[in-house]
C-alpha cells in the first residue's frame, strides 16, 4: 500500500514540475458543463413575487436598495499610488442620467434591488459600435440569460421578450452578480437562504387572515338549545346573543334541541397568539440581508438606533457599494481610457481614522502621513513633522506660536486628490 502511494505521489510531482495548468483548458471546460444550462427564470419569477407579498423582504430589500441609491460615485485617474480626482468626468455624467427615463436613484435602486432579490442585475450599455455608452438601461434578471464561451468564457446574453430572443454582445452588458457556491455564471439570491422564513410568515399571515375574515373563520363556540323551541323564539334567541356577545364578525353556532348550554371549540389566546412567531420570521429575514436589530426593534433606544445605523452602513451597505464600483471600474471604465478608478463616496465613520492620524502626527513627518494614510503623493515641505508634541508656549518661548502645518498639508484635498 504504501509503495502506491508513493507511486501516487511521484506522478503528482512529476506533473506539477513538467506541466503547468492551461486556464484555457479550465475555461472550455467550465464554458461546456454549462453550456445547455439556463438559469431557472420561474424561480427568478417567484423571488420577484416574494417581494411583493413577503413585509419583511420588501422592507429588506427596500432599505438596501434605496440607501445603497443615495451614494454618488466619483471617478479618479490613477498614478501609481496616487488617486487624482477627475471631477464632472463623463462617467459620472451618465450615472447621473443614464437614460431619458431613468434618474440616478431609479437605476441604482432597481440594480440594488435586482441583485438583492435575484443574486443578478443586468445593464444594456446603448451606444454606437465600439464607442463609448450613450445610455445605461436595466435589464430584467428573469430575461437573461448568459451564453457560455469556450475562448472568452462569456460569449454573450440572450435576451428574451414574449417569446423574442434578442442577442447581445458580451461588451454590451454588465452583470453584477452575488456569489454563488453552485454556479459559474448567476449569483446567489439572498432569498434563497431567507425562502422557508418568508414562506412561513406569509402562510401565518394567510392563516390570521382567513380567522379574523367575516366568511371563512371558524365558529368560537356552539350555543346548544337543548329543548325544542318555536321558530319564532329560535331566531329571538340567535338575535339577542348576537346583539350581546357577536361581536362584529364572532361566528357562533346554534343548534336547536333542549337545554340551553355554552361549548367553547374556538382555539385558545395561546394558540392563536402568532406574534411571537412572526416576530422570529421578522428577524430571521432581516438578519440574512444584514439589517440590524436596532433599526427595527420598537425598544431600541436613540444610542442603539445610531449604531446600529453605522452598522447597516459599515457592513451591509459599503461592501456592496465596493463590489458595484468595482464592476464598473472593470468594465465601464474602460471605455473612457486606462488607468482610471471608480469607488463610491465614502459613508463610513472615520473619526477613528482622524484620531489614529492625528496621534500620530508628533512622530510622523507630513509625508510619511500623506502616503501612509492618503496614499498621496509626497511634498517638497513634507519632511517636517505633522505637529509637534509639545507646542511652544508664550509664556516660555516670548510670543512664538505653536508650530502648525499649511493648510491642506495632510489631507490630500489640499493636493487636488479626492480620498
Amino acid at each position: 500500500m504504501s509503495g502506491t502511494t508513493g507511486s501516487w505521489r511521484n506522478w503528482l510531482a512529476r506533473m506539477f514540475r513538467t506541466k503547468s495548468a492551461d486556464p484555457g483548458q479550465i475555461v472550455r471546460l467550465i464554458a461546456s458543463h454549462n453550456e445547455p444550462i439556463w438559469p431557472r427564470l420561474d424561480g427568478v419569477e417567484q423571488q420577484a413575487n416574494e417581494y411583493l407579498r413577503s413585509a419583511w423582504v420588501y422592507v429588506a430589500v427596500t432599505r438596501i436598495a434605496e440607501a445603497a441609491a443615495l451614494v454618488p460615485y466619483l471617478v479618479y485617474a490613477t498614478d501609481g499610488e496616487s488617486k487624482i480626482a477627475q471631477d464632472d468626468h463623463p462617467i459620472e455624467r451618465l450615472l447621473r442620467s443614464p437614460n431619458p427615463f431613468l434618474s440616478q436613484f431609479e437605476l441604482l435602486e432597481s440594480t440594488f434591488g435586482f441583485l438583492e432579490l435575484t443574486g443578478n442585475a443586468y445593464w444594456l450599455l446603448a451606444g454606437s459600435p465600439g464607442g463609448v455608452p450613450l445610455e445605461i438601461w436595466p435589464l430584467r434578471p428573469d430575461r437573461m440569460r448568459v451564453v457560455p464561451d469556450r475562448r472568452n468564457f462569456i460569449g454573450g446574453y440572450v435576451y428574451s421578450v414574449d417569446g423574442v430572443e434578442i442577442p447581445l454582445e458580451a461588451e454590451e452588458v454588465i452583470h453584477f452578480k452575488r456569489w454563488h457556491p453552485k454556479s459559474d455564471y448567476y449569483g446567489l439570491s439572498a432569498l434563497e437562504a431567507a425562502a422557508i422564513a418568508s414562506q412561513t410568515d406569509q402562510a401565518m399571515a394567510r392563516w390570521n387572515r382567513n380567522f379574523f375574515s367575516k366568511d371563512k373563520a371558524v365558529p368560537a363556540g356552539i350555543v346548544n338549545i337543548k329543548s325544542m323551541v318555536s321558530d319564532a323564539d329560535y331566531e329571538r334567541i340567535q338575535r339577542e346573543w348576537k346583539e350581546g356577545y357577536g361581536g362584529t364578525d364572532r361566528k357562533t353556532a346554534f343548534i336547536r334541541g333542549a337545554d340551553i348550554a355554552w361549548a367553547d371549540i374556538g382555539l385558545t389566546q395561546r394558540e392563536t397568539d402568532f406574534l411571537k412567531a412572526r416576530q422570529f420570521n421578522r428577524q430571521e429575514i432581516l438578519h440574512i440581508y444584514g439589517i440590524p436589530a436596532g433599526l427595527y426593534e420598537n425598544n431600541a433606544t436613540e444610542a442603539n438606533a445610531n449604531v446600529a445605523r453605522q452598522t447597516f452602513l459599515e457592513d451591509t451597505i459599503w461592501p456592496k457599494l465596493v463590489r458595484f464600483a468595482q464592476k464598473l471600474t472593470q468594465q465601464l471604465a474602460p471605455f473612457y481610457g486606462t488607468n482610471l478608478l471608480i469607488l463610491p463616496e465614502e459613508i463610513r465613520d472615520t473619526s477613528a481614522d482622524v484620531a489614529e492620524v492625528q496621534a500620530a502626527g508628533p512622530y510622523m513627518t507630513v509625508n510619511e502621513i500623506r502616503q501612509r494614510y492618503f496614499h498621496a503623493d509626497t511634498v517638497s515641505w513634507g519632511e517636517q513633522p505633522a505637529h509637534h508634541p509639545h507646542p511652544l508656549s508664550a509664556s516660555s518661548e516670548g510670543s512664538q506660536s505653536p508650530r502648525t502645518m499649511p493648510p491642506g498639508s495632510l489631507s490630500p484635498v489640499g493636493e487636488g486628490v479626492r480620498g
